[in-house]
């Protein structure tokens, strides 16, 4: 019987966009709260173990003490590097645990550095994050009996998931030949000095963009493509924008929440349906952001070719899996199951 892996990101949702933007914020008895309901939904629906990672706060361990549940509790002991490292790691142990699925509690992020370390992960991404155009809200409990479903084969995975498109980063030049990266929902080129930096993205400074899904119901790039060019998870293409400074009078200027609470006005010199693993070269100097973050730095004389496949995590969709439950009587308890 598989395990049921669970990943938390104690950052998630608390970053210092919130002093820029209207984001909501997650804080630690929040994440508590919702690990404790998501193991508890494991559990109901037959799931026996558990693999979690300790963490700074300790959210893991005070969600997991006293639970009074007959379900095995493992905590891996990694190292902590307070990096996206820490979910990379995470996702390799609980793949060499045997999980079989991962629910992750985070943004876009966390689920990027989780499907660096696992690619094919078999995924239910919830959300605790900033933007989040890739994780989805749903109550944990619910979160958690699906992932008791799958786990205990009892729903079939394949018949109630996807697997995500990527965008699929191939540096290429001095210093750089070779090197891989991924992002979930949109790399985009800017004109940055700052690797790492949390600040909001200036329209002035954005270059170039490809994204997986453009989604009008988003916040950020998703949201953006999604005003021009819909695209949703399930088509089998991507799109591609090139941006212009809205001061220099570009053929086309949109209106779009790049964070919650937070508009901008960016201009648009092209934007077009990518298909998959049609390259768009990006060439430096410029800094190259995924899902959001300011990731690494294209120096001149390197290029960056960026393709949209469809390689990444293999996405659950929970509504699916508690319907097929309820259709074949999961949830029916036999007579005299109750005891006397």
């Amino acid at each position: 019987m598989s395990a049921v892996g669970i990943l938390v990101n104690p950052r998630s949702g608390s970053d210092v966009r919130r002093l820029l933007t209207s984001a909501g914020s997650s804080t630690i008895e929040d994440k508590i709260s919702i690990l404790r309901r998501l193991i508890h939904g494991a559990a109901e629906a037959g799931a026996e173990h558990l693999v979690l990672t300790r963490d700074p706060f300790s959210i893991t361990r005070r969600a997991t003490e006293n639970l009074q549940l007959s379900i095995k509790v493992d905590m891996l002991d990694l190292p902590l590097h307070h990096t996206e490292r820490d979910s990379v790691d995470a996702a390799w142990a609980m793949r060499d645990a045997g999980c079989g699925v991962v629910v992750s509690l985070g943004g876009d992020g966390t689920n990027r550095a989780l499907a660096l370390g696992w690619p094919d992960v078999p995924l239910i991404p919830l959300s605790t994050g900033t933007n989040n155009a890739f994780p989805f809200h749903v109550e944990p409990t619910v979160a958690g009996v699906a992932a008791g479903l799958i786990a205990t084969g009892a729903v079939d995975l394949f018949s109630h998931s996807q697997q995500a498109k990527v965008v699929a980063v191939e540096v290429r030049g001095v210093d750089g030949e070779g090197d891989a990266d991924i992002a979930l929902i949109d790399a985009i080129a800017v004109d940055d000095p700052y690797v790492g930096s949390l600040e909001l993205f200036d329209p002035e400074t954005m270059m170039i963009g490809v994204l997986t899904r453009a989604e009008p119901s988003a916040i950020g790039f998703s949201g953006l493509a999604g005003t021009v060019l819909p695209c949703a998870p399930g088509e089998e293409r991507g799109v591609a924008l090139e941006f212009t400074p809205p001061s220099r009078n570009p053929p086309r200027l949109v209106r779009a929440a790049l964070a919650p609470g937070w508009f901008a006005t960016v201009g648009l010199a092209r934007s077009e349906y990518l298909e998959l693993d049609v390259p768009v070269e990006v060439a430096g100097p410029c800094l190259l952001a995924f899902d959001g973050e300011r990731s690494r730095r294209l120096h001149s004389g390197q290029t960056a070719l960026l393709r949209v496949v469809r390689g990444g995590p293999q996405v659950i969709d929970v509504g699916s899996v508690v319907h097929s439950g309820a259709r074949t009587g999961k949830f029916e308890i036999g007579v005299g199951e109750l005891g006397p």
